[in-house]
């Protein structure tokens, strides 16, 4: 069954059946003082930093009483749920909690959180599983062990209040965390029968819900992450902590990657108002610790830094991109998804068409630039962090520390923003256990500039591509061809997942895959998508939708480069080729009957479209747009559909959905990092623009929820049809294919 919700208000189920994991699950058991919490063993997990120890010192206090690591429930009935994935704004925690409390069966309104530490994660080794918060995995690869978390819990609470009525627990029923004994209509709450519940022996077998039963998940409920101290600036994110005695340092770091620092002169520093020492970080930074920030920043100003740029002093975008076109016709590649025989295609075809592309590095640019907090002894390490992944950070911690495991931890504080830059790279966090081991027992909060944050980053990466189709005298597409050329992120982030794959970057390929979560929903008789891979010296990242955001813009455009030169309308010629992907067809079916695509539009008014699958789910856009002047944009409405196969809290997608959409236009339009002379040109946001509210179009959500077995992700997937579709709708508008990308660089504003 296919559900609809076309108003983010609405509630929705599904009735496929839930998918049963196969992963082994056990709770443990044993009471302490009052209450119940349930727990899992991940043992299964391969956790890269599991051999890093089974102790630590130092770690926050956890709610009490409680069995096992997830659930407790204390005897006033207040539950709290453990939530170790990071909460970005993007509603993580209260869709986890929604699945737990669904299974539960409690009084949602009696539901609050709390972070373990990574560092009591290791010493229960890694009972919380994996800390990662990226590639919109938050909610889709929890669901299963949290939501079991919640149903065990509901078991053992019905069981112990069954025998003390010594009655068959089949009689009894949990809701809003009460038990009632349905013939006799006895009750009792959650929170007295906790201790007995505690000392019960865990279910064997674990039923979850089917989804035609959830009252809870597939509910717009409110978030209980503290929406109210967001607005009104009492939340305190990582750059706001304060710890007794602390001091703040800020750092400079070789603008050229690879760089080093040859020397420098801190008399000047050294001698101004609140400082306390100049520092060298590892071989390529300096850093200056103050009482304060802005005395940290003017005294670094002061500094006298020569640096050593090595090797990398003489690269340029224009250098940079002269290399990815020579990948554009190399002989040797990796190639990602085939079949049939395309150089035959191209070679017998009645005629051929071309484009190329041009996508640039991006960077993260989280509103709060990266900050970390550390104090550092001899006997201990620890760090206060705004981190996507906690295990990441402490393992960054114990490197830098030199100490062991068992004397390291890291204490996870709110983040003003993440988008991929604070999960695999602990760089700031490395730096800041780094400068406090240069000042013993001394809490040191470490904040970058805006300038070094957008010098320092960990960019999305560079990439052209050419797109060749062959077509036949009957106008039919016979063949594709897809040549990828650029960087890859994971032989610079994780190179053993490269050697694994014989020197290929699979990651490259997202949403052009054969099949998985990232597989092309279009059928082409002979197909090659390949990747000639040309490493810079700039340090890649994961940055929101990765590669799918280029990858998408790629195939979309040159769809209706293909459907115009097979004389198909747009909508009808992708749906011709998506016969095997009926999802697929109903979120781009969805954005086309939304936006009245086969209804004239207004005077003056073009329509683009645009579909993709990522990240587990079907994403679709439609968009309205006008041009003025030639090069004046104005994007009056978007449709936007998704199809995750579930959906916990559809208030908190459409959102997300939106948000999305501000990212990805402004990446379109504005954004790019550029190389002169080894170092990044772009200093702030002056020359790295963002698109402001009243640019921001109306994006009119409708979310299907397809069902099956799949939970797919909603934070990233629709970032990348944004682009398609409005590129495709200003072709309409002017005749003109821009294929390179901001489109600032093209005299193309949006307003």
């Amino acid at each position: 069954m296919t559900k609809k919700i076309k108003t983010a208000t609405n509630t929705a189920t599904n009735t496929a059946a839930t998918s049963t994991s196969r992963r082994h699950f056990i709770v443990g058991s044993s009471a302490i003082a009052t209450g119940l919490a349930i727990g899992f063993d991940f043992s299964f997990i391969s956790v890269a930093n599991a051999a890093m120890g089974t102790g630590t010192t130092a770690m926050t206090p956890l709610a009490t009483p409680e069995i096992g690591v997830w659930v407790v429930v204390k005897p006033n009935d207040d539950v709290v749920v453990r939530i170790v994935r990071s909460e970005m704004g993007q509603g993580t925690i209260t869709g986890l909690a929604q699945m737990v409390a669904e299974e539960l069966q409690c009084d949602w309104k009696k539901v609050s959180y709390e972070y373990p530490s990574p560092g009591e994660s290791l010493k229960r080794k890694q009972a919380w599983g994996s800390y990662s918060t990226g590639g919109s995995r938050g909610i889709r690869t929890s669901e299963q062990y949290v939501r079991k978390g919640g149903a065990a819990a509901r078991m053992m609470l019905i069981q112990a209040a069954a025998n003390q009525w010594n009655v068959p627990v089949s009689e009894c029923v949990a809701k809003d965390s009460v038990i009632t004994h349905t013939p006799s209509g006895r009750k009792t709450t959650f929170g007295k029968v906790s201790v007995a519940a505690s000392q019960l022996e865990t279910p064997k077998e674990i039923p979850l819900k089917d989804p035609k039963e959830w009252t809870l998940i597939g509910k717009s409920v409110n978030r209980i992450d503290g929406t109210a101290d967001k607005v009104t600036g009492k939340q305190v994110y990582a750059i706001d902590l304060k710890i007794p005695g602390m001091l703040v340092a800020t750092i400079k770091e070789s603008p050229v990657f690879g760089g080093k620092v040859k020397s420098f002169d801190a008399s000047k520093a050294s001698s101004m108002k609140g400082v306390k020492k100049v520092v060298q970080v590892g071989d390529s930074a300096v850093a200056v610790v103050a009482d304060t920030f802005w005395q940290a920043k003017t005294s670094l100003d002061a500094v006298n830094i020569i640096w050593d740029n090595g090797a990398n002093g003489d690269v340029s975008s224009a250098s940079i991109k002269k290399m990815l076109e020579e990948g554009l016709t190399a002989n040797e590649t990796f190639v990602g998804n085939s079949n049939g025989d395309v150089k035959e295609a191209i070679a017998k075809a009645s005629k051929t068409i071309e484009a190329t592309y041009f996508y640039p590095f991006l960077n993260h640019a989280t509103l709060e630039p990266q900050t970390a907090t550390a104090k550092w002894t001899a006997d201990s390490c620890e760090a206060w962090v705004p981190t996507q992944d906690g295990e990441a950070s402490l393992a960054a911690v114990i490197a830098a520390s030199g100490l062991p495991a068992e004397k390291c931890n890291v204490y996870k504080v709110n983040l003003g923003g993440g988008f991929g830059r604070r999960g695999a790279f602990q760089d700031y966090t490395t730096q800041a256990v780094n400068i406090a081991k240069q000042m013993p027992g001394t809490p040191i909060k470490l904040i970058w500039t805006r300038e070094e944050d957008m010098t320092q980053g960990r960019y999305h990466p560079v990439m052209m591509c050419k797109m060749t189709a062959a077509i036949d005298d009957k106008k039919n597409i016979t063949g594709l061809n897809m040549r990828l050329s650029g960087q890859s992120i994971l032989a610079a982030v994780r190179p053993a997942v490269v050697a694994a794959n014989k020197g290929k970057d699979p990651v490259v390929f997202q949403g052009l895959d054969a099949a998985g979560e990232h597989g092309i929903t279009y059928s082409f008789p002979n197909l090659m998508i390949d990747h000639a891979m040309r490493n810079t010296h700039v340090p890649p990242g994961f940055w929101r939708g990765v590669n799918v955001n280029q990858n998408a813009i790629f195939i979309e455009t040159f769809m209706d480069e293909m459907a115009e030169a097979a004389g198909v309308d747009a909508v009808e010629f992708r749906r011709k080729h998506m016969e095997k992907y009926p999802r697929a067809i109903a979120v781009l079916n969805a954005v086309a009957d939304g936006i009245g695509w086969t209804k004239p539009a207004k005077p003056g008014v073009f329509r683009g479209v645009a579909q993709m699958r990522s990240f587990g789910s079907y994403v679709a856009a439609a968009c309205e747009l006008s041009v003025t002047n030639g090069n004046e944009v104005k994007i009056h409405r978007i449709v936007a559909a998704t199809d995750p196969g579930y959906v916990v809290n559809p208030d908190q997608v459409a959102r997300q959905v939106s948000g999305s959409f501000v990212y990805g236009l402004s990446a379109l339009f504005e954004e790019e990092i550029t190389i002169e002379k080894g170092a990044v040109v772009q200093k702030n946001f002056d020359t790295f623009n963002s698109i402001r509210l009243s640019q921001m179009p109306k994006v009119e959500t409708i979310i299907i929820q397809g069902g099956g077995k799949d939970w797919g992700g909603v934070g990233e997937p629709t970032i990348a049809v944004a682009a398609p579709a409005v590129l495709n709708a200003i072709y309409r508008a002017t005749g003109k294919r821009l294929r390179t990308v901001p489109l600032k660089n093209s005299g193309i504003k949006l307003v």
